[in-house]
């Protein structure tokens, strides 16, 4: 359990320091400024994606496309509770919902697909130390 807390804390200050300065300097190549609440919601969002990324453990026994599929759902849900949930607080705009799916499903493919290639990296790599213990093994049972 601390590895896992470990983890996630690093991959979330990761993951919020790369949305924040992408969403900084955006700003200041459009000229648009951000607001606290804002800055609140990517950090809320940054927190469920991370989340969901990491109990990807729960979801191996199914194919990696499925498990993909239904963790970006699960995310989409969570964060799409989030936003009506501050709606009732603050007005969304019919173009703000829109901004929402389209900028969501944007940085979750691009997170997503940098944080499995780095799972199925590792997992080839361990496969490769595996192979060598193996040969190692098997030479040595001869000599």
């Amino acid at each position: 359990m601390k590895e896992f807390i470990k983890t996630y804390l690093i991959e979330l200050c990761c993951s919020y320091t790369v949305i924040s300065v992408v969403g900084a300097i955006t700003n200041v190549i459009y000229g648009s400024e951000t607001n606290n609440a804002n800055v609140i919601l990517m950090f809320i969002f940054c927190n469920i994606g991370v989340f969901v990324l990491s109990i990807h453990k729960l979801f191996d026994k199914l194919s990696p496309l499925a498990m993909i599929v239904i963790q970006y759902v699960v995310a989409f849900g969570l964060c799409l509770l989030v936003v009506f949930i501050s709606s009732l607080i603050d007005e969304v705009s019919p173009r703000g919902w829109f901004e929402f799916i389209r900028s969501f499903t944007i940085v979750y493919v691009i997170a997503a697909g940098f944080y499995y290639y780095r799972l199925f990296r590792d997992a080839k790599d361990q496969q490769e130390m595996l192979k060598e213990i193996q040969d190692k093994a098997a030479r040595n049972k001869f000599i």
